[in-house]
């Protein structure tokens, strides 16, 4: 079976790669495809997570052991241990500059004689030369701030502390 991905940077601009590749191939080798697709170099730590239809971040696959217990690393997972029952996965790449991408299983179907894999099918726009910037932040947190009166503190919170001691 061949396993046909769309691979969506989160960025602005729409960028994409469409990759096949057999579902025996492991997840080290489907970083490697995504990375060599989209023009990086590979050598960046990167995880996958399995995610479902609103794109929540769930179990992972790392790239390397970090003594997690339970740790799924890329070279011992293979594609058909995930794929087809999750059809979305989220892709972070590069931990100093969090490139992210989502991942979703477009298509399956059979080998065809001649093609070799993985296969990069179909490429859509250019990569930014810098990560897009994420902010992390939760509409809960900032309610729960707002609602205990928080927000209300305004600059003694940014006052230096320190000031009475100079």
């Amino acid at each position: 079976m061949i396993y046909h991905f769309r691979i969506i940077l989160d960025t602005k601009e729409d960028v994409f790669r469409d990759i096949a590749l057999e579902e025996d191939a492991s997840f080290e080798d489907f970083h490697n495809s995504i990375t060599q697709a989209f023009g990086f170099g590979g050598s960046e730590m990167a995880v996958f997570y399995e995610s479902d239809d609103e794109w929540q971040q769930g179990d992972s696959i790392s790239l390397f052991d970090m003594g997690e217990e339970d740790v799924r690393r890329m070279s011992d997972t293979s594609l058909s241990t995930v794929f087809p029952t999750v059809t979305k996965m989220l892709y972070v790449y590069d931990f100093l500059n969090l490139w992210t991408f989502f991942i979703e299983l477009i298509e399956t179907d059979e080998p065809k004689a001649g093609n070799t894999y993985p296969m990069l099918i179909f490429s859509h726009g250019e990569v930014p030369e810098e990560a897009p910037e994420k902010t992390f932040s939760s509409d809960k947190e900032q309610d729960e701030f707002s609602e205990n009166g928080l927000d209300d503190l305004g600059d003694d919170l940014m006052d230096d502390p320190y000031s009475d001691y100079v």
